[in-house]
């Protein structure tokens, strides 16, 4: 994510579309009518800033979600890696701008401790009774008997790849055949590639790794050293980084396979392109973009906002068009029954359908992405050495 420019509402002459942009805020923030400057000191108690992966933007539909709620809120891009957010929200503006975070799971302990988040009161979320269990039993949730972070979207990670050059591909080597060299990227983040790469050593090369999502000292350098070699052999495309630049790959059909996310799927099929996502013997990586309250939203009186937000995205229209656009769930039967109650938005089959994809995903194996592993700052300094390779 940019740095973002703060500007005094007092002292710039700037147009508010202008100060908009400069921050970052897309075209939820206009419809939202409030500017979220200066600490978000003209921000009303009914708009929530909301800071998370851009694939969970949901656009002009926001509309629809305020009228629906009550909550207009202010969708920002967040990078999506959580150590430039962790940075930001350690020492830099994140909790003067922002109120309610979508984060990758792994952190929320670190957050919790550090006073940079606060517990939900679930009682306060009436939505979150429907969320399937085995979602609230996602790690990283809870911390001293308290709700530190609410499972919001979830879902299994796992290939892009072009059935129309490829065939069918089941394994997470196809990335590393040299036949394909100069056609396969992963991402630039060590949170996805780590343990794609580690699942694969593990599952199909029989290499001693006991959690592909934690890894140890040695664990770690065993998979480093691989990718850096395959880099070095000239493999990868690229390393990509962002939402943009991953569809981009597809679109432009730089490569035939990469991992990634499933909604880049979704968005090559748009463009008329024949792209299928597989379903690797080695497991799917699964992984929870969970919200939290981060502390600044309390600290401005906006803590009952925050909880009406949140309720909302639980509430079925959310994961309706979450699901329709990208392909992620909102882990609730509340999708169908808002699709069976407006049937001329959305197909009820549909988001059953979606629902029984992603369940039979998290059937089978499927090892939990972790964005604070035990020894995050060896992996910080690994990945480092893997760009600078």
């Amino acid at each position: 994510m940019k740095r973002q420019h703060i500007f005094s509402p007092l002292s710039s002459n700037a147009s508010r579309r202008d100060m908009l942009k400069l921050m970052g805020l897309g075209g939820a923030a206009l419809a939202a009518g409030s500017l979220g400057l200066g600490g978000r000191a003209l921000a009303d108690d009914r708009t929530v800033a909301f800071w998370a992966t851009a694939t969970l933007d949901i656009g002009d539909k926001w509309q629809e979600f305020a009228k629906q709620t009550g909550i207009a809120p202010q969708f920002t891009d967040n990078g999506n890696d959580i150590g430039p957010v962790l940075a930001r929200l350690a020492a830099g503006n994140a909790n003067d701008l922002f109120d309610v975070g979508g984060f990758q799971g792994g952190a929320e302990k670190e957050l919790a401790k550090q006073g940079h988040i606060v517990a939900w009161d679930v009682s306060k979320i009436p939505n979150y009774a429907s969320v399937w269990q085995w979602a609230k039993d996602i790690p990283y949730l809870r911390l001293d008997g308290k709700q530190i972070g609410i499972p919001t979207v979830v879902n299994a990670d796992s290939i892009i790849y072009r059935p129309d050059k490829l065939g069918k591909v089941d394994s997470y080597g196809v990335i590393f055949d040299k036949k394909l060299k100069g056609r396969v990227a992963m991402e630039d983040a060590w949170i996805n590639s780590a343990i794609f790469t580690a699942m694969y050593l593990k599952e199909s090369e029989n290499k001693p790794i006991k959690d592909p999502g934690n890894l140890s000292e040695s664990e770690l350098g065993l998979v480093m050293e691989f990718l850096i070699k395959h880099k070095k052999d000239g493999q990868f495309r690229t390393f990509w980084n962002g939402w943009e630049q991953g569809v981009q790959l597809v679109a432009n059909e730089e490569v035939d396979a990469m991992t990634g996310w499933e909604p880049i799927v979704y968005e090559g099929r748009k463009r008329g392109l024949q792209v299928e996502y597989a379903a690797p013997v080695e497991g799917y990586e699964g992984w929870g973009n969970n919200t939290v309250l981060l502390k600044g939203a309390v600290d401005r009186g906006m803590s009952d906002a925050a909880h009406a937000f949140v309720n909302g995205l639980l509430g079925g229209f959310y994961g309706c068009e979450l699901g329709a656009t990208r392909g992620y769930m909102v882990p609730t039967d509340k999708n169908v029954d808002y699709a069976k109650a407006h049937p001329d938005e959305y197909k009820a089959d549909a988001a059953a359908k979606l629902a029984d994809h992603v369940k039979a995903k998290f059937a089978g194996k499927v090892y939990w992405q972790n964005t604070r592993p035990d020894n995050f700052q060896l992996y910080e300094e690994w990945w480092q050495k893997l760009r600078n390779a």
